[in-house]
């Protein structure tokens, strides 16, 4: 008999915000600088994955109506499942790679099987592309740049493949305070969940509506993936460093920068405009990051494209970026989502849409590695990922320093 393991409510949740027009699906691609091996990338899949529980788990679903979704060993797990080996029509290229990330991150998994599949994908510059698509409710953006960097190596060498990590994420009723009792620092924000929490909660619940913009709209089932030339991260420090800002401040103000300039090149106004993009703030530990599920919380970030000014437009994020660190509003919106795990799927899209109705986008900020990596062999030229969007949101930023 097959090993069932309690999904918890967190990652109940983000299954239950599949939705046809927003699949909840992490895509990640990276670029190698040279050919790679089907097989080997299939057998280094294969053993890397595996310390990885849950990459070899399907969801099992209730027969029950309101029954607890459960993780299930899928006794006919095959990697050939999982891996495809496709090729970009010619002459290749970046418009030929972004159609076909377009195309797969509008393409939903095969739920009868682990919610994860990888392409490798040949005919792009000078080197292979692998592409992977995972389910949001095996694990969050920390976690899985930790999966992927399991399968990378810091020489053209291999290692040997690593032990069984145990990836449970039991679910239970004090699953939405991950590691609280063991991190002194996180008490604090217990402390003050009473207090502040609830003026947190009801100033989400009261926030109005997002303005509309060229950014909000009717939803379809295709997705069109972009991305741009990479930035040094030195310029940022730098920066953060003359305006005493941190670099994910500056990184955010310059992607604010930049939905104020397509909004001018589209002839839309832009003066008082303000957008609310919904920031995951990660509550894991770093020592914890291997750990398979989804452990952050939410918070409404303002995006003042109505500042001109880059040096004011900065000064406005860091000011609030400073606010939301000092506040409780991760933790409650964690534990909004804790809630809406354990509800009818109805009850919950009702409130992803009213909480999605708040905000235009989501934007996350995930750090990578700080030296240069190699997968298969091959050395990894560049790493780019985008997260899903819930509650009838469209746009989403995704930001990766490697």
């Amino acid at each position: 008999m097959t090993r069932l393991v309690p999904m918890s409510s967190v990652d109940a949740a983000w299954l239950g915000m599949e939705d046809p027009t927003n699949l909840m699906m992490v895509t990640g691609v990276l670029a190698l600088d040279g050919k790679v091996d089907i097989k080997r990338l299939r057998t280094l899949l294969d053993t890397r994955l595996a310390p990885f529980g849950r990459f070899h788990q399907r969801v099992a679903r209730p027969r029950m109506r309101g029954g607890m979704l459960h993780w299930q060993d899928d006794s006919q797990f095959d990697i050939d499942n999982h891996v495809s080996h496709i090729a970009l029509p010619p002459p290749g290229g970046e418009k030929a790679l972004r159609e076909l990330v377009s195309e797969l991150m509008s393409t939903p998994l095969d739920t009868t099987k682990p919610l994860w599949h990888v392409h490798l994908v040949d005919g792009y510059a000078h080197g292979s592309v692998v592409l992977a698509r995972i389910h949001h409710s095996i694990a969050d953006g920390i976690a899985l740049v930790r999966v992927m960097l399991s399968l990378t190596d810091a020489t053209p060498t291999p290692k040997p493949a690593k032990r069984k990590v145990e990836s449970t994420n039991h679910a239970g009723p004090l699953d939405w305070l991950p590691g609280l009792l063991d991190n002194p620092a996180r008490l604090a924000d217990l402390a003050r969940l009473g207090v502040q929490g609830a003026y947190r909660l009801g100033r989400m619940v009261v926030l109005p509506p997002d303005p509309p913009t060229a950014f909000k709209g009717e939803l379809g089932r295709r997705k069109r993936a972009a991305w741009s030339a990479p930035l040094p991260l030195e310029d940022f420090r730098a920066v953060g460093k003359a305006f005493g800002a941190t670099v994910n401040d500056v990184l955010v103000a310059t992607a604010t920068g930049a939905l104020r300039r397509y909004l001018e090149n589209r002839g839309e106004p832009t003066k008082g405009v303000a957008i609310r993009a919904s920031v995951p703030v990660n509550l894991r530990p770093l020592e914890q990051a291997h750990k398979m599920g989804n452990s952050f919380g939410l918070v409404f970030l303002t995006l003042p494209i109505g500042i001109s000014d880059p040096v004011k437009r900065l000064r406005s994020i860091k000011k609030e970026m400073d606010e939301l660190k000092r506040s409780p509003e991760a933790l409650m919106a964690f534990a909004v989502l804790n809630v809406m795990g354990y509800t009818p799927v109805a009850v919950e899209k009702a409130g992803l849409r009213f909480f999605g109705s708040k905000a235009t986008a989501v934007l996350t900020n995930v750090p990578g590695p700080r030296e240069s990596l190699y997968l298969a062999g091959r050395k990894l030229d560049s790493v780019m990922f985008w997260v899903p969007q819930s509650g009838h949101l469209g746009l989403g930023i995704s930001i990766l320093s490697y």
